[in-house]
């Protein structure tokens, strides 16, 4: 019997630009920022729609940089939800969410996720490099105030900066109906001395929020990046709660991610320096081109790379965080 493989899961870049600077996500010595082509919205419609011929879509996230920073970002959400991918997402440090949450749910945008890796003001733009975090708060009341739910809350863990706040970011996403996720920190663009002393993994955080909260684990999608617990307050209240471990847990068996970077280069794997550059194809006429970014999608599957330890070769904002 033939098993028919599962529809990808598609991470486009819309663009490389944030006005933040996160310790983890821009590298320590970073290349001087040089004048490329970037996706237009057109580029990007016909990618998906070529991917929902050629493989299936199951999800599109809209990545960067930060993706509110596109003067179109509006447009191109109207331009991609007639497509119909079942789930329509978009990845943002929630700096400019609260202007843009209504008008991106009219446009057809299903969820978003908010990068929050601390309560804290003062620990919020140290960790971020710049932000406000008042700012990213009032985004995440206007998305959820907009309908745009499941808001998803992504936590980068760092061991001495942002761990002991973890019990209170459970809460308050409790609180707000939000699913709160920690995220295992990457070495990518950090000083060794920097990941080692920062690093701590999923294992030992759900261990200190034990003693918390009562954590039951929820039956585990083989190709899911989080691996997802309810979660129950010692009053009752319940909601869910995610963790991401790349390094300690590496989710890479079954894996239909492709990512796509603002500059056109295909991605099939984080943990390999492999890349497609389909930007001219993708702005090519010729009646080929769409059997040729086809072809380009396969191959990029083909480089999947085995499970195993994971480590990303490139800085995280040049293949859209």
């Amino acid at each position: 019997m033939t098993t028919v493989p599962a529809p990808l899961v598609l991470r486009i870049s819309v663009t490389d630009r944030c006005a933040l600077r996160c310790v983890y996500c821009r590298p320590y010595k970073e290349e001087r920022a040089r004048a490329r082509d970037r996706l237009r919205a057109d580029d990007i419609a016909r990618f998906v729609r070529v991917a929902q011929a050629a493989a299936g879509v199951a999800k599109v996230r809209l990545t960067g940089g930060e993706p509110l920073g596109r003067s179109d970002i509006v447009d191109l959400v109207a331009a991609l939800a007639p497509l119909g991918v079942p789930d329509l997402a978009l990845t943002t440090n929630g700096q400019r969410l609260a202007a843009l949450a209504r008008p991106l749910r009219q446009a057809g945008l299903h969820r978003v996720n908010v990068s929050l890796d601390s309560l804290d003001p003062e620990t919020f733009t140290r960790a971020a490099q710049g932000g406000v975090l008042a700012h990213s708060l009032a985004g995440i009341d206007a998305a959820l105030a907009a309908g745009l739910v499941p808001v998803r809350i992504n936590t980068v863990v760092m061991r001495g900066v942002n761990d002991h706040e973890a019990e209170a970011l459970v809460a308050r996403a409790l609180e707000r109906g939000c699913e709160q996720r920690f995220i295992e920190l990457m070495p990518s663009g950090l000083r060794p001395r920097d990941y080692q002393a920062w690093f701590m993994t999923s294992a030992e955080l759900r261990e200190r929020l034990a003693r918390t909260f009562d954590l039951a684990p929820i039956a585990h999608e083989p190709a899911s990046s989080s691996r997802r617990f309810s979660v129950t307050t010692r009053d009752g209240k319940q909601g869910t709660v995610g963790f991401i471990s790349a390094n300690s847990q590496p989710f890479c068996f079954g894996c239909r991610r492709l990512r796509l970077t603002a500059d056109g280069r295909l991605l099939g794997c984080l943990g390999r320096r492999d890349h497609i550059g389909i930007l001219g194809l993708l702005r090519d006429s010729d009646a080929s081109a769409d059997q040729r970014i086809a072809a380009a999608l396969h191959v990029a599957l083909a480089c999947k790379r085995p499970s195993g330890c994971f480590c990303i070769p490139m800085p995280m904002s040049s293949v859209g965080g």
